[in-house]
């Protein structure tokens, strides 16, 4: 009963108040389940019905069977919530699964809609705010998500994941030394983790310290030499400092496609305009060419 019952016993409250510009949550650290909880679980003969639903949701072959594996689960534990208290924080961890399975189909409100449900109905964990965070990043309201990574932050402030995705939304608005500051966080805490040290090179470069980003993106790419999103970074940095052969030379070396295309660039990547303006301009140039 791992998968299920663990869900139940995550860190943190999570309370949902209204701020002048958005929904915020503050997650304290006191309402986790109880044990006498989760003993009450163990001990009722839905369970095992529930745990064999939970099971084929984790072993679905598609996403979209994965989906309707979490609504079948979700069918089933809401009756429960009415007189079993230990369905409650259960149907809590389904929803929050179920908005992941959507949010991966690109359902952005419909998974909002389920994480908002989680942390109202069990408001312990604190996966759905962080997940919600990076749902509201893709819908573009970067000042909610930026709410979201706060809350879990407050709580969890040795999550790298967090600070860099806090970093992701404050380059959504713009706010370049907040989105550094967040990136060198998560890569103090994590110092393997090489997308936030990616991240904090090309916020630095935002920022106008051209020389450290630069002297950051060559570190990176003589630790990872495969590393196409840095690669790509450089090239455009030394295509706009108009060094266009050693520009055109690292472009060669860039095999992911994405990176041609300047929307995905500016959306996806949320790198600053005069970054993705200058990769846009060597990709277009060097296709006139070919």
């Amino acid at each position: 009963m791992l998968s299920l019952l663990s869900a139940t016993a995550a860190s943190g409250a999570v309370a949902a108040t209204r701020s002048t510009s958005s929904w915020a949550v503050t997650i304290t650290p006191e309402a986790a389940p109880s044990a006498t909880l989760l003993s009450d679980a163990k001990a009722d003969p839905n369970l095992g019905e529930i745990q064999r639903l939970f099971d084929t949701a984790l072993k679905a072959g598609t996403v979209e069977e994965e989906e309707a594996a979490w609504s079948a689960c979700v069918a089933r534990l809401q009756p429960l919530t009415r007189s079993s208290e230990w369905a409650t924080p259960l149907l809590a961890g389904v929803l929050g699964n179920r908005g992941n399975a959507r949010s991966r189909q690109g359902k952005l409100d419909a998974a909002v809609e389920d994480y908002d449900a989680a942390i109202a109905l069990a408001p312990y964990a604190i996966d759905p705010v962080l997940n919600r965070g990076v749902v509201r990043e893709q819908q573009g309201l970067f000042e909610l998500a930026v709410d979201d990574y706060d809350a879990v932050l407050a709580v969890s402030p040795a999550d790298p994941a967090a600070w860099n995705n806090r970093g992701n939304a404050k380059m959504g608005l713009a706010d370049y030394a907040g989105a550094a500051h967040d990136y060198a966080q998560a890569t103090a805490l994590a110092p393997a983790f090489s997308f936030a040290a990616a991240n904090l090179a090309v916020a630095l470069y935002a920022q106008g310290n051209t020389t450290e980003a630069l002297r950051s993106m060559r570190a990176l790419l003589r630790k990872y030499p495969s590393f196409p999103d840095v690669r790509a970074a450089l090239a455009a940095a030394l295509w706009a400092s108009g060094d266009t052969a050693a520009a055109e030379s690292e472009w060669l070396r860039v095999g992911d496609p994405r990176y041609r295309d300047s929307q995905w660039v500016t959306r996806n990547r949320r790198w600053p305009p005069v970054l993705a303006e200058a990769l846009d301009a060597l990709v277009n140039i060097r296709a006139t060419r070919a």
